[in-house]
């Protein structure tokens, strides 16, 4: 190993060491992962994943999915994950704005609870982003609701076009950008790595 190298590295390692020491708070945070790319959800159940891994209790709400195949909840249930997911699923599909509403503010209420509840270490709201564009949820009641939740209860936010407001009060922010699709090349969808 060159000398050169051993001193970036002594460097790298020193500011490291000085941003790890700098961060002294405990307590949950928030997190959103937007963007036009592919992955929020599954970064979000990965964190799911890890969280259950270390005994964290999770639970999940899905705006958009529906009634689909949930490769996620199929497994992460099995460890105790409470799943809620509104009833009309995609709302394009739908297309009616008044059983969309209903339905968005009927699981808001369980996501309202969970969000409420100390005992819940992770509460992952997917596809939120949606329902607040979209004027099925009032975004100053969710942000109300996610400045009142439990000190330790950490949140994460999936979806497109996340509000400004919501972006400017998560603790981390990670945005997905395309750069290449299989979908686009005119391949379907698949079980277990699409959803």
């Amino acid at each position: 190993m060159s000398d050169r190298h051993q001193q970036r590295q002594q460097r790298l390692k020193e500011q490291v060491d000085a941003r790890i020491a700098a961060a002294t708070e405990t307590r949950g945070i928030l997190m959103v992962f937007t963007g036009n790319g592919k992955g929020k959800t599954t970064a979000a159940f990965g964190t799911a994943l890890r969280a259950c891994g270390h005994g964290k209790k999770v639970a999940a709400v899905q705006f958009i999915k529906g009634e689909w195949p949930n490769g996620e909840r199929n497994l992460l249930e099995q460890h105790g994950v409470e799943f809620q997911v509104m009833s009309t699923g995609f709302t394009w599909d739908t297309q009616n704005r008044e059983t969309d509403t209903v339905a968005c503010q009927l699981v808001w209420q369980q996501a309202r609870r969970m969000l409420a509840d100390s005992s819940v270490d992770l509460v992952i709201l997917d596809e939120i982003t949606y329902m607040v564009s979209m004027d099925y949820l009032d975004l100053a009641e969710l942000v109300d609701m996610l400045q009142q939740r439990p000190a330790q209860q950490s949140v994460i936010i999936t979806g497109r076009g996340c509000h400004r407001t919501l972006l400017d009060l998560a603790d981390t922010v990670t945005e997905m950008r395309p750069v290449k699709h299989a979908f686009d090349a005119g391949i379907q969808a698949q079980q277990g790595i699409d959803w």
